[in-house]
């Protein structure tokens, strides 16, 4: 019998959790938590292919390139993502070869630098919509939209911040070398940040600005791959219908038809639930077996089926 293959994909702030500043030591500590987690998966014989977010790094990233702009060579979003998949492969394959081992299992662990391709005329470039990097007064944010060309936009009532485009990817360029490495049990990670952004031109890929949503990312991995599950490990324990309002109601196990009803009527913000809900519900249509949304703490369990939202695919009888 195969064995069972998933796609875990890692909420953007699982690294840097709520009140941290983000430092080394802190992302180290917390990716040992992640790892004990999927090191008690890899238990079940499970072959793992691992994606993560990368917003903080990338801010900081960002910010690193922008204050020493004048001393050293600047770095464009593609290249500042590109260092954040290696930075953080690293962290995290030192602690899953630490809780792998104290696990008693014994295999290799890899990250792939993922490139993603995305299209030149994607509308997400005439229309940026995602935040990143730090935040900005009133007339700051004025100096660098007049300076550098940047948008600027006003985020959360906390400043202004820049925004980049978000385009769809529709292709992952070292997806081969992924699949290879799965076959074989190995523990890979990979498109990490949502990958690195690029785009077609002339035979060749060129790096564009851009950030591509992570859980849009994961999915299209996942169904390229043709694994059996595709999870994602949020903030949330559950996809809640109602979230933080009066009637708030836990989703345990629904069938994409019936996600897709309360996805229309506007359940799912974009800027949170949204992405990995139109993630899981793609994944399903393609053939996938199932899509599970859980907590990094409950991640183990939700994966055996003992926690999470579980989704499943369209019910035959579906209108």
């Amino acid at each position: 019998m195969a064995a069972r293959t998933a796609v875990i994909a890692i909420g953007g702030n699982a690294l840097v959790r709520a009140g941290e500043k983000g430092s080394i030591s802190e992302q180290i500590a917390n990716a040992r938590r992640i790892s004990k987690a999927i090191a008690s998966l890899k238990k079940t014989g499970m072959h793992l292919v691992i994606t993560h977010g990368n917003g903080p790094q990338v801010g900081a990233q960002l910010l690193r390139s922008e204050r020493a702009a004048g001393q050293v060579y600047e770095q464009g979003l593609d290249v500042c993502v590109a260092a954040t998949q290696g930075e953080i492969g690293y962290i995290l394959q030192q602690a899953l070869q630490l809780e792998l081992r104290l696990a008693g299992i014994h295999q290799p662990v890899t990250t792939v630098l993922t490139q993603v391709v995305v299209r030149a005329d994607d509308p997400g470039f005439q229309k940026p919509t995602k935040p990143i990097g730090p935040f900005y007064s009133l007339s700051a944010a004025e100096e660098k939209a007049r300076l550098s060309g940047w948008k600027m936009v006003e985020d959360a009532s906390r400043g202004y911040r820049r925004v980049v485009a978000s385009p769809e990817p529709v292709e992952i360029v070292e997806l081969e070398v992924i699949r290879s490495i799965l076959d074989q049990g190995i523990l890979v990670i990979a498109a990490g940040g949502g990958g690195i952004p690029v785009v077609r031109e002339n035979g060749l890929f060129r790096g564009v600005d851009a950030v591509i949503d992570k859980d849009r990312a994961s999915a299209l991995l996942a169904m390229a791959l043709a694994v059996d599950t595709l999870v994602f490990s949020t903030d949330a324990d559950h996809v809640y219908l109602r979230f933080r309002q009066p009637g708030q109601c836990a989703l345990h196990r629904v069938h994409a038809d019936e996600l897709q009803t309360y996805y229309d009527a506007g359940e799912f913000p974009p800027g949170s639930m949204g992405p990995k809900v139109e993630g899981a519900m793609r994944f399903l249509h393609a053939g996938g077996r199932e899509a599970v949304v859980t907590s990094l703490d409950d991640l183990a369990g939700a994966v055996i089926g003992q926690a999470g939202t579980h989704i499943l695919p369209a019910r035959r009888d579906a209108s």
